[in-house]
């Protein structure tokens, strides 16, 4: 069952579940972090109207942390709802998770590169790492491993900043979001192929293209022995086993345009629709 929940603000794009109890979700359009305990009232944290918020995750802290796409920033949203902003140099990051180190690392899409914030705001940034790196996530490997959209490959960082990239089998496959599996590998989208993909740590991918070729597969996320994506073109959910078989469950709304999904507090699967809600999916 699919029930949809308004919230305030303009573009609902990222959610995750906070150490809090609570969905936490970017505003893209109107530059605000939401919280929504399910059951409750939303209520939303105001940024810059203009700061594009995109990427949210728990960081190692007990607190939020965000990407500022247009604000060139990361930000930091305490469970209370105080916030700290970054500044960066104009590098336009969108993905962020927290890594292996205690610290976060984020991408850094119009400068090809990836860069690593410590929980006290000291930022490092690492050579370019190939064209429009995306997403980003922990590995099971004590590394970090990304998309890399217009260059059509995985990336793999360490912590020492050694880079290794892996090209895709699907020319302009334009991989986006990615997320570690529960079978020790690597789980991504691509979103301009239609298609699933796997790549273990040794860097072998397995591609599983959808039904539907132009659904535009935006996000995804690990919900016990299966991974959940959205299809931002196709209007749908979708689960895919570590075996390959997909199942995709229709939105009720037309054009709700689906882009981030998370399980949340209620175990239920949740997941941000630009065009103003967010969707509770029970499995």
């Amino acid at each position: 069952m699919i029930q949809e929940h308004a919230v305030p603000g303009k573009g609902p794009y990222a959610i995750t579940t906070g150490p809090d109890g609570a969905l936490w979700y970017t505003l893209v359009r109107s530059g605000q972090i939401g919280r929504l305990v399910p059951g409750e009232q939303p209520v939303s944290h105001q940024l810059d109207p203009e700061s594009g918020p995109t990427i949210i995750v728990p960081g190692p802290d007990g607190a939020l942390w965000f990407t500022e796409y247009g604000g060139h920033r990361i930000g930091r949203i305490t469970t209370a709802g105080e916030i700290t902003e970054f500044p960066l140099p104009e590098c336009g990051p969108y993905g962020i998770a927290a890594g292996p180190d205690g610290a976060l690392w984020f991408t850094e899409t119009t400068t090809d590169r990836i860069g690593r914030i410590t929980t006290d705001g000291e930022v490092t940034g690492f050579p370019s790492v190939g064209a429009f790196p995306s997403a980003i996530t922990a590995g099971p490997d004590d590394a970090m491993w990304f998309t890399l959209n217009q260059a059509n490959a995985i990336g793999r960082i360490d912590m020492g900043g050694a880079v290794t990239t892996h090209p895709l089998p699907t020319e302009a496959a334009a991989p986006v979001g990615i997320t570690a599996g529960p079978d020790g590998a690597l789980w991504f989208v691509e979103i301009a192929a239609g298609q699933i993909g796997r790549i273990t740590v040794d860097g072998e991918v397995a591609e599983f293209p959808l039904s539907d070729r132009a659904a535009r597969p935006h996000a995804i996320t690990p919900v016990g022995d299966a991974l959940w994506f959205t299809e931002w073109g196709g209007n749908r959910v979708g689960s895919i086993t570590t075996e390959g078989a997909i199942t995709t469950h229709d939105l009720p709304t037309p054009g709700s345009e689906p882009h981030g999904i998370a399980l949340g507090p209620d175990g239920a699967l949740w997941t941000a629709l630009e065009h103003g809600t967010l969707a509770r999916i029970t499995r």
